[in-house]
């Protein structure tokens, strides 16, 4: 029987595991997490003063991009796959009272971790709203900026993803992307088990076929940098980065 992935299963999968990083970020996975993480990535540390505390014990993202995405004050900005709100919240300090940050996830656990983060941090040019990033519950053309940090690798439809982003951004908008890529081909042992999927692993597209998708759904890439300071920490995932070239890249594009 030839290998598919389930995506049923997947997406349970990759659930289980994004509840656990908001609800006990001190456990064991495949990714490193926490405010250590986001310094080694560039994150300034004046920015991560001024964000929740317990937000960041849950940050599980891949690489900075904040310097591509060129956020500024009035903007409307986008974070898909929001988890508990590091990449939200550093926006809103960019926005400004004129501005927007709307973060969209599909995960129970992280919106609501995040929300409440939200409100007691009283940041209130930010929301979380439930939903998928490969059909967002947004009108065309509503934001200025789209950034993810770590999760469309996480899409089996990841086509569908850049449309959507494309669709919601207004004449002229950005996209600003960090996400795990591969060099090389993986196999489909790899690319159709829901848990290396879910450990940002599986769904990891080469790098020249992720940076054509982009410009397929309309966008023109501008800039690429390899991620040196990130690197998985379990024996599976690194043999799996060893072998396939999977590391981490920001990218920018600009519709």
């Amino acid at each position: 029987m030839a290998n598919t992935l389930d995506v049923e299963k997947l997406e349970r999968a990759v659930k289980n595991v994004y509840r656990d990083v908001a609800e006990a970020p001190t456990g064991e996975y495949h990714f490193e997490m926490g405010r250590p993480l986001a310094e080694r990535l560039g994150y300034p540390a004046d920015d991560l003063d001024r964000i929740p505390a317990e937000a960041l014990e849950s940050f599980a993202g891949v690489g900075y991009h904040f310097d591509l995405a060129d956020i500024g004050e009035g903007d409307d900005v986008l974070d898909l796959g929001s988890g508990s709100g590091t990449d939200a919240f550093v926006a809103a300090l960019r926005v400004g009272e004129s501005g927007s940050v709307t973060g969209l996830d599909m995960t129970d656990e992280q919106l609501e971790k995040a929300r409440g983060l939200r409100d007691e941090a009283g940041m209130d040019a930010v929301s979380f709203e439930a939903g998928y990033i490969e059909e967002l519950p947004f009108e065309d053309g509503t934001f200025d900026v789209v950034i993810s940090n770590g999760v469309i690798n996480l899409s089996p439809e990841k086509t569908r993803v850049f449309e959507e982003a494309n669709r919601v951004l207004a004449s002229g908008g950005r996209l600003a992307v960090s996400d795990i890529i591969s060099e090389k081909q993986m196999p489909e042992s790899i690319k159709t088990d829901a848990d290396l999927w879910a450990a940002c692993i599986g769904g990891a597209e080469q790098i020249d076929r992720y940076t054509t998708l982009i410009e397929a759904a309309g966008f023109e890439v501008t800039d690429v940098r390899e991620n040196t300071t990130y690197e998985f920490i379990s024996d599976q995932a690194a043999n799996a980065c060893q072998k396939y070239g999977v590391k981490s890249v920001s990218l920018s594009a600009h519709k």
